[in-house]
């Protein structure tokens, strides 16, 4: 299927999803969102796919929202209907990715930051390199996390360590993501591909119906420990924020640093 800022396609039981936009540290515009919502159904008309990998193009995994195509950098809607699906349209390509049929295996090399965070964990499994670096701006920014990072963090790592994480934006490491269970696999960068194909291909040989009932099951699981930890209103919470002057204030100050860097 053919998209603007990904590539999604089909290699008889495995699917490839690779965000595309290398020059940009497959930053996650606008665009970008809705391909990946859209390339979710696309893999789940396909019934002979059994895995898909999602990895980034380039240098990166991906550097996060797009600071140059988002919701915060443009005007505001002009009525409350589309500035919150300006909003939600995060949540809605989180919960695409983690409702795909298909066994999704997150292939994570350079940064993952805040969207990017929120992507991996979006997916089942977790493959990543060594010198990978993880990171959750968005406080910095001036914004809460959304696109259901929360709930899936606290899910994933617990509410301890989702707080720290995200509330002091720090750097973490992928040794110490895989210690939190974030992460089922760190490996050496030059081992990374091989990886995910070998973990790729073994899943593709086992019955299939067995492997989609224990994600469907998980899965289930995860949302009845949840239950209560919605993410429904990320978008009313990420817009409402963005119009407080001490988070615009924020928000504007990181621009000024980061714009087209997840470095600083």
């Amino acid at each position: 299927m053919e998209f603007e800022t990904i590539v999604a396609k089909v290699e008889g039981p495995l699917g490839r999803l690779t965000l595309n936009r290398p020059e940009r540290l497959n930053a996650l515009g606008t665009t970008v969102m809705r391909e990946l919502t859209e390339a979710a159904g696309w893999f789940d008309r396909q019934p002979e796919v059994r895995v898909v990998i999602v990895s980034g193009a380039g240098r990166a995994f991906s550097a996060g929202a797009d600071l140059k195509d988002s919701p915060l950098s443009r005007a505001p809607a002009s009525t409350w209907i589309e500035r919150r699906e300006a909003g939600q349209i995060g949540l809605r390509m989180a919960d695409a990715i983690e409702q795909m049929r298909a066994v999704t295996i997150a292939q994570v090399h350079g940064y993952a930051v805040g969207g990017g965070v929120v992507l991996v964990a979006a997916c089942d499994l977790r493959v990543v390199a060594e010198d990978a670096v993880f990171f959750i701006p968005e406080i910095d920014l001036g914004i809460p996390l959304a696109w259901g990072g929360i709930p899936r963090l606290v899910r994933e790592i617990g509410p301890a360590l989702t707080r720290e994480l995200v509330m002091t934006c720090r750097r973490f490491s992928p040794e110490e993501a895989r210690n939190a269970g974030f992460v089922n696999r760190v490996v050496p960068p030059e081992r990374l591909s091989a990886e995910v194909e070998e973990l790729a291909a073994e899943l593709c040989a086992k019955p299939w119906v067995p492997v989609i009932i224990t994600k469907e099951h998980v899965n289930s699981v995860t949302r009845a420990m949840g239950a209560g930890s919605t993410a429904f209103a990320d978008g009313d919470g990420l817009l409402g924020a963005a119009a407080d002057p001490d988070s615009r204030e924020a928000g504007i100050a990181y621009r000024e640093r980061a714009l087209g860097s997840p470095k600083s």
